[in-house]
């Protein structure tokens, strides 16, 4: 098969997340086409995770088809594919689909495909495709990493600080307490505080994504809040327990966990490892056997109006991923 024409004809298709339903419809006909046996796991609303597979599979192969927004369609440039999800993740998905078909015309018919909804916002759709899980043995995840090995992600915590102040008219502000002021001093102090660290993984990161509050420009703000989003690096406990010198300014509330992931590097492959800072669905598909993570493409534009990936590089991430499935089925004999 062609990767790069699967690849657009993907990337052609808007699923950003929650709208995922087209992409899917089509990915699914497209496998079935091929001769796949092929499984629709609902998550909601019309969308649905793909299961494709030939015999019981070992090994799988996996990433999600949902996109984070603005959708933009495909375009070739030197040497380049660029489109939304052009390396996050649909050039990956069809390096993956590509992968499988080189395995199954050499006879081996034991890798299998699981392509999932919600990764950009969730993980709902992993947490479905975990529920039905099969014996597999290991999971081939599919991020941009560059063309290398992880060998460890980090997790996530997100966090809401919410404060609460009393609202007066803007003419006496000594007669109310500003919630938004407070909130500044909460983020101010923040800056300053010692975050967890670890040796391969580095130190704690975060950023400030959203702040709300107020309800207008003449009244002492009664509310604000932010959410936060931390890479961690370790047990999230211990980042909640960093945040305790600002809890007299705002309370802080758990939104999200994902754990980080130390991963297994295959050796003997002549493909390089290395530490990223994001999180995967990874950690939400433990049912399906031990991970690795690869992928052609770089995080570093994937969300971006940039969005690409190497035509050379994607074509030499199909090679990876038979070489990886293949060291797979060599450990278990």
């Amino acid at each position: 098969m062609n990767v790069v024409s699967f690849a657009r004809a993907l990337i052609d298709i808007d699923s950003t997340t929650g709208c995922e339903a087209a992409a899917g419809a089509w990915l699914a006909a497209e496998l079935e086409a091929l001769g796949y046996r092929v499984a629709r796991q609902p998550v909601g609303d019309g969308r649905y995770n793909v299961l494709a597979t030939l015999d019981a599979p070992c090994v799988v192969f996996s990433t999600h088809y949902d996109c984070v927004p603005p959708f933009f369609p495909s375009r070739l440039s030197d040497g380049r594919l660029y489109g939304r999800g052009a390396c996050d993740a649909k050039g990956i998905l069809a390096a993956q689909v590509a992968a499988a078909e080189r395995l199954r015309a050499q006879g081996e018919r034991r890798a299998g495909l699981l392509f999932v909804v919600g990764e950009e916002r969730g993980s709902d759709g992993a947490a479905v495709a975990n529920a039905a899980a099969c014996d597999s043995r290991y999971l081939i995840n599919g991020e941009p990493t560059d063309s290398r090995v992880a060998s460890a992600t980090r997790g996530v915590l997100r966090v809401r600080l919410r404060a609460s102040g009393r609202a007066a008219h803007s003419a006496a502000p000594e007669a109310g307490i500003s919630a938004i002021e407070k909130l500044i001093d909460a983020l101010v102090r923040l800056r300053a505080l010692p975050l967890p660290a670890d040796p391969e993984l580095g130190a704690t990161s975060y950023s400030i994504g959203l702040i709300e509050g107020g309800v207008a420009p003449n009244v002492i703000p009664p509310h604000a809040s932010a959410e936060v989003m931390f890479r961690t690096v370790g047990d999230h406990e211990a980042v909640l327990a960093a945040l305790r010198p600002i809890s007299d300014l705002v309370a802080v509330s758990e939104v999200l966990t994902v754990p980080a992931v130390r991963f297994r590097v295959p050796a003997g492959l002549d493909v390089d490892a290395a530490v990223f800072p994001f999180t995967t669905d990874v950690p939400f598909l433990d049912r399906w056997g031990t991970p690795l993570l690869f992928g052609p493409g770089s995080f570093l534009v994937a969300h971006t109006a940039d969005e690409h990936v190497a035509i050379a590089e994607l074509e030499a991430g199909v090679d990876v991923y038979e070489r990886l499935a293949r060291w797979c089925l060599a450990k278990l004999g």
